[in-house]
């Protein structure tokens, strides 16, 4: 019984990882159509306040999805 366990959170594991670099594409994605310029030629001439908010971006997404996902766990 214990190895079914954590077979079945593993597998949430490595949906809840996928889901949340999918969440991370969509929100670059998404600051990127909502900004007036293009992220990524800003983050290509080492523009570093591009570069902290994606990095905010990532970070926030990251944090909310991992703790949805860890609390599905429990």
């Amino acid at each position: 019984m214990q190895l079914m366990a954590m077979i079945v959170n593993l597998i949430y594991s490595i949906i809840g990882g996928i889901l949340t670099l999918l969440f991370m594409y969509f929100g670059y994605k998404w600051f990127d159509r909502f900004t007036d310029f293009d992220t990524s030629d800003e983050l290509s001439k080492d523009n570093k306040s591009v570069g902290l908010v994606v990095m905010g971006i990532f970070i926030g997404v990251g944090v909310a999805v991992g703790l949805v996902i860890g609390m599905g766990l429990n």
